[in-house]
């Protein structure tokens, strides 16, 4: 029993810690078995690859759903808790990495999803200490958090718009000029809104011209304004992370979670990025 233990915890310490030699050995060559895998894809979608070696590109990347199965079973083996590591984020992707394998013995295009694996590759991070980097994703996610309800009530106020332009050219334009349907006008409005103009659908009556050219100069109005509040909440969580709570001069440590400057003794609480 006590053998069993410590080969558990040995297993454990090599596939889910990176501070040993061989933790960051068995990282580096699944980092490169899940590149491999993904360039076998790739290859396997070219048609001239695929009808001269769709046998043998099969084979391989069977292997590496068998590799990534037994993979995943070791993990749950080792781990303290396999039901956490199951359902956590690389528990998931780790599962997703041999779905569709399985998936396709019976829809062949399914093979193609296993595209997904490159998500794997998040793993990099840790395997060459790149935790600072993540430490700057934390400002997009929370400048994220922050404009959440801003950025929603702007997309409400874009789908209202490009129904109501939508509504008015299947209505002005008419079946006949390509506005078969309203949901068919409201993609023209979309398209228009923001700034992409397929073409495939034009307005020919005076009336149809004018409302596009409406659509098309509300779309230059409006397309900078999710930037402007996403740009805006950005720049506060970093100044939120700037902020110094101490008083470098006073030693006050109790302010405002806003607060720039001393209340004590005005200087200046936050310091510049070095």
């Amino acid at each position: 029993m006590g053998n069993s233990d410590n080969w558990r915890q040995r297993l454990y310490v090599m596939i889910f810690q990176t501070d040993t030699v061989a933790g960051r050995r068995f990282d580096s060559t699944l980092l490169l078995i899940i590149l491999a895998s993904l360039v076998i894809v790739i290859l396997d979608s070219i048609d001239e690859v695929h009808s001269n070696y769709a046998d043998v590109l099969a084979y391989i990347e069977w292997g590496f759903t068998l590799i990534f199965a037994i993979e995943y079973g070791l993990r749950l083996y080792c781990s303290p808790k396999p039901l956490r590591y199951a359902f956590s984020f690389y528990g998931l992707v780790d599962l997703l990495a041999i779905v569709p394998g399985i998936l396709a013995l019976y829809y062949s295009d399914a093979q193609y999803l296993l595209i997904i694996r490159i998500i794997r590759m998040l793993r990099i991070f840790r395997v060459l200490k790149l935790s600072p980097y993540l430490k700057q994703a934390h400002y997009l996610l929370d400048a994220l958090r922050g404009s959440k309800q801003k950025i929603l009530v702007f997309l409400l106020s874009v789908c209202t718009l490009v129904t109501v332009f939508g509504t008015l050219m299947y209505v002005v334009e008419g079946p006949e000029h390509g506005f078969t349907s309203i949901p068919k006008g409201i993609y023209w409005a979309i398209v228009t809104l923001t700034t992409v103009g397929y073409g495939d659908i034009v307005p020919k009556t005076v009336i149809g011209q004018m409302i596009s050219s409406m659509v098309m100069i509300t779309g230059y109005s409006i397309i900078a304004v999710p930037t402007g509040i996403f740009t805006a909440e950005l720049a506060s969580a970093m100044r939120g992370e700037q902020l110094k709570h101490d008083c470098p001069v006073c030693r006050k440590n109790t302010h405002e979670p806003a607060a720039a400057f001393c209340s004590r003794c005005g200087n200046a609480l936050f310091r510049k990025l070095e």
